[in-house]
């Protein structure tokens, strides 16, 4: 048996739950939404997975995403919910396996997951300590796993401050704060609006990016929808896109998620994403901006 989730700042906070309310040591695999969408997980009888599709083989399946919505119940919780881990919290709550020592991560896990911020937690997420260190959680070819592992263990103790003060998040955290400034710089460069929706395309460049992904919001404030397109790796073989609603101006009626799934990918009724092959993608992506703009136009 082990939890099988993905390499988010959600995702996390489920292992640390689950841990904490099955109390038992268990390993964690990490895994991405398309590693289980398209058969190449190796998951196993018994595992219980969380924050990602569902699998014949789980136990148990805890899951908030519009796209995986599953057909006929199954063992575990799923809702269209601000959170995988508040699902969690609230399942083993109800069972008395969980106190209210996690209610403070897990209310901010809900908050962070569904993107419910304020102009000022995106333009100056230091000042917020799970915003922060929910940024310092990027998937860069799973080298992070080590650093996903001890942020579970040290999330288990439930002191945030003890947390951030621990010499390597403190480093990440001060490397994601440099990250954001040069990052608003690339969108800059590297962003077209068409109409009401801004296109950030980094597939020009050799190495993409990364920052805080709600900063187009913050600049580019007309807009009602992003994508974002980068290639996967540096083979070129494969697109990842990124699409979202502005979460300062929440007019975009399409639902993501239901949208994408379409393309082989998912996500939720307000942001998801898609992995395309190269040689097919831009097509791929001009029929998801013109739905895009079809309800822009519609508006």
């Amino acid at each position: 048996m082990r939890i099988v989730t993905r390499p988010d700042f959600d995702g996390i906070v489920c292992a640390v739950l689950l841990l904490e309310a099955l109390d038992t040591e268990m390993d964690i695999f990490w895994v991405e939404p398309n590693d289980i969408q398209s058969g190449s997980a190796d998951i196993q009888k018994g595992d219980i997975i969380a924050n990602l599709p569902w699998h014949p083989n789980a136990e148990l399946w805890f899951d908030h995403h519009v796209s995986n919505k599953p057909e006929q119940p199954v063992p575990g919780a799923f809702d269209i919910a601000p959170s995988a881990a508040g699902l969690i919290h609230t399942y083993y709550k109800s069972l008395e396996k969980l106190d209210n020592r996690f209610d403070e991560l897990a209310d901010n896990t809900d908050i962070i997951d569904s993107a419910d911020l304020t102009k000022d937690q995106v333009r100056a997420p230091e000042d917020y300590p799970y915003i922060i260190l929910s940024m310092t959680v990027q998937n860069k070819g799973f080298g992070d796993i080590p650093y996903w592992n001890r942020l579970v263990d040290m999330l288990r103790q439930g002191d945030i401050a003890k947390v951030l003060s621990d010499p390597e998040v403190h480093a990440r955290c001060q490397s994601v704060i440099k990250e954001n400034r040069e990052f608003g710089r690339h969108l800059k460069d590297h962003t077209t609006l068409m109409g009401k929706i801004s296109v950030t395309d980094f597939r020009s460049l050799g190495k993409v990016p990364s920052g805080n992904r709600f900063l187009t919001y913050s600049l580019f404030s007309d807009t009602i929808a992003s994508v974002k397109i980068r290639y996967k790796d540096s083979e070129k073989n494969q697109v990842l896109l990124s699409v979202g609603h502005s979460i300062f101006n929440p007019h975009c009626r399409v639902n993501v998620g239901k949208m994408l799934s379409e393309f082989g990918g998912g996500g939720h009724a307000g942001a998801g994403g898609c992995t395309l092959d190269a040689v097919a993608a831009q097509e791929k992506i001009d029929k998801i901006l013109n739905i895009l703009r079809a309800n822009e136009n519609n508006d």
